[in-house]
């Protein structure tokens, strides 16, 4: 049985190997497969943002935000809404969620502006415990 590499002496006397043809045939096919594997797909093309133009218009809260004041559940709408403008203006909130929270958020000024005033600070708070907002 042959070795796969035989040692050859060099002219300045360092031996180093040198392969048989099916090792180097066998590494050459190996190295094209691996380079095969490593070709970049396409770029996809660029599709139109379905965003409004504020989102992550800002990288932080501007320096004079300030939370609307005001009490009972027109205040919580108000604060909520705040907030959750500001998060999808620094980018801190996706536009799938803004809307849902926004929704939300119409719902309670709804029932705010129709007297029923404890239900709309309920589904405040019930937005934001399901949404993380303390």
């Amino acid at each position: 049985m042959k070795p796969p590499v035989e040692l050859v002496e060099h002219p300045k006397g360092v031996g180093f190997p040198m392969l048989d043809a099916r090792l180097r045939i066998g590494f050459s096919v190996f190295c094209l497969m691996l380079a095969s594997c490593n070709q970049e797909a396409p770029a996809p093309s660029p599709q139109a943002s379905a965003s409004p133009s504020g989102y992550a218009s800002q990288s932080f809260t501007p320096q004079g935000f300030a939370l609307p004041g005001g009490g009972g559940c027109e205040g919580d709408v108000a604060r909520f809404r705040a907030v959750i403008g500001n998060d999808y203006q620094t980018g801190n909130v996706k536009l799938s969620v803004h809307r849902q929270i926004s929704d939300e958020i119409d719902r309670a000024d709804h029932f705010c502006a129709s007297g029923n005033g404890a239900q709309a600070s309920a589904l405040i708070r019930t937005t934001k415990s399901r949404f993380g907002y303390p």
